[in-house]
């Protein structure tokens, strides 16, 4: 079963200026004639792939989806918060942050940030 998106405005946020940044990199690249993407390029390819797999389904293994204690579910009391890989072995690896809900074919997107 495929899940609709949801997204807060924090993670739309991010995924958004995620996007400009590596758009604005691409850019750059075909103007000087770079053949090697950069950092951005890769970082939002990354994020892209994590939410598309996520979607499909959220026990992917590639994922290390694991529920996340220190956020608190935005539509039910005591409902689980659960953290899934954007990057692995990377230093300060980025993190996406989501929940089921509102509705049980949706899932919301709360935050895509870099790991502590």
């Amino acid at each position: 079963m495929a899940f609709t998106p949801c997204w807060s405005a924090e993670a739309l946020e991010t995924y958004n200026r995620l996007k400009q940044d590596a758009e604005a990199a691409l850019e750059h690249r075909r103007k000087s004639d770079k053949s090697k993407s950069s950092r951005a390029e890769g970082l939002f390819k990354q994020v892209h792939k994590c939410i598309t797999l996520l979607l499909e389904n959220p026990r992917h293994p590639g994922l290390q989806t694991h529920e996340f204690h220190s956020l608190q579910h935005p539509y039910v009391r005591n409902a689980k918060v659960f953290e899934a890989y954007v990057q692995q072995k990377t230093p300060a690896a980025y993190r996406l942050f989501w929940c089921y809900g509102p509705t049980p074919a949706e899932i919301t997107i709360l935050s895509i940030t870099a790991h502590p």
